[in-house]
C-alpha cells in the first residue's frame, strides 16, 4: 500500500499553508484573518484541518486564527523523539514567539486541550485564555483514571481511555492503527461521536489519509506512551508538580454532553486548578468532537469567550 505524501494534508481552502520553525522544528500551520492571536491544537488522529470551521470564524471575527499540526502529525517534522508533555508545550510556547506574538488565547481539541492546559501551568506569560475542548485538566483526568482503574463498573474513566493503554506494547498498535487504509480511526470516529454529525463521512476520509503519512501512527501513539510511561518516572513526577500551579488567565471548558471519553465526573474534576474565570458548557445530543459536530454553536462560545 502506498503512503500519501504528508503535503496532502495542505487542503485547498480560505486559509494560507506555511511553515513556522519552533523549538528546533519545522511546523506547519494554516492560518486565516488578522489581530489577536488564536493558536488551535488539534486532538488525537486529527491534524489542523480539525479546526477548519473555526478557522473561519475566528478570522471573520477580527482574530488571526492560525491551526498547527502538532509535532509528528500531518505536514510537521515527525523527529524520534520529544513527545512529552515538556517538549510539546515548548512546541507551543515558541510557536507563539515565532508568529510574531508575545501572548496567545489557546484552543485545543482532546490532547491538544491537555497541551493548552500545560503551556498555561508551564509558560503564562504566552497565553491569554484556554479554551479546552473535550479535555479536563491533565491531573484531574489522572485522577479519575487512577481512581477508576480497579472498579469493574462498565462505564469509568479508566474504561473509557482503554486506548492509552493498548498503545504502550511496540510496533502492535502503530499496525493496527495503519491497518486497512486506516479503519479503526474511522471507527473510533463513529463510535465517540454523537448522532448527527452530517460531516462525519469526509472528516473520516480525511482523518484516515493523515494518518497514513510516513511517521503519524508511531509519533501519535509516542503521545499516548509518554503520558502512561511517565507516571513512574522522575519527569513525571516533576511534570505533576509543575501541573500543580492554578490557571490565572480566562478558561472555557467546552464537552458533548454524550462524550463516551469524558465522563460525566471528570468534567467536573478540574475546578481546583482554576484561578481565574472560568465557564464550562455542554452540548446535548454532541459526543467527543463539539467543534465538529456542532460548529456553529461552538464558534459561537468560542468567539464570546475569547472576545470577552
Amino acid at each position: 500500500m502506498s503512503r500519501p505524501d504528508p503535503s496532502s494534508v495542505r487542503v485547498d481552502g480560505p486559509w494560507a499553508h506555511r511553515d513556522v520553525h519552533a523549538n528546533g522544528i519545522r511546523l506547519h500551520v494554516a492560518e486565516t484573518g488578522e489581530g489577536p492571536l488564536v493558536l488551535l491544537l488539534h486532538g488525537f488522529t486529527g491534524f489542523w484541518w480539525t479546526w477548519r470551521h473555526q478557522l473561519v470564524a475566528l478570522g471573520d471575527a477580527g482574530f488571526r486564527a492560525v491551526a498547527v499540526d502538532l509535532r509528528g502529525y500531518g505536514d510537521s517534522d515527525k523527529p524520534p523523539r520529544g513527545y512529552d508533555a515538556w517538549t510539546l508545550s515548548g512546541d507551543i510556547a515558541g510557536l507563539v514567539k515565532s508568529l510574531g506574538e508575545t501572548r496567545a488565547h489557546l484552543v485545543g481539541h482532546d490532547w491538544g486541550g491537555l497541551l493548552a492546559w500545560s503551556v498555561a501551568a508551564l509558560h503564562p506569560r504566552v497565553v491569554h485564555s484556554v479554551a479546552a475542548v473535550s479535555a479536563p485538566h491533565p491531573l484531574a483526568l489522572r485522577g479519575q483514571i487512577r481512581r477508576t482503574a480497579l472498579r469493574r463498573k462498565p462505564r469509568n474513566q479508566a474504561r473509557a481511555m482503554a486506548h492509552l493503554f493498548r498503545a504502550q506494547p511496540p510496533l502492535l498498535p502503530e499496525r493496527t492503527l495503519t491497518r486497512d487504509r486506516a479503519a479503526v480511526v474511522e471507527a473510533r470516529l463513529r463510535s465517540w461521536s454523537g448522532k448527527y454529525w452530517s460531516e462525519l463521512g469526509e472528516a473520516a476520509e480525511r482523518y484516515r489519509t493523515a494518518m497514513l503519512v510516513p511517521g503519524v501512527a508511531h509519533s501519535a501513539l509516542e503521545y499516548h506512551r509518554w503520558a502512561v510511561r511517565s507516571q513512574v518516572r522522575g519527569e513525571g513526577r516533576r511534570f505533576t508538580e509543575a501541573l500543580t500551579r492554578k490557571i490565572e488567565v480566562p478558561v472555557l471548558q467546552l464537552y458533548g454532553a454524550d462524550d463516551p471519553c469524558v465522563l460525566p465526573r471528570t468534567r467536573e474534576a478540574s475546578t481546583p486548578w482554576l484561578g481565574g474565570p472560568a465557564e464550562k458548557h455542554e452540548l446535548s445530543q454532541v459526543g467527543h468532537f463539539p467543534h465538529e459536530e456542532s460548529p456553529g454553536t461552538a464558534n459561537a462560545l468560542l468567539t464570546a469567550f475569547i472576545k470577552g
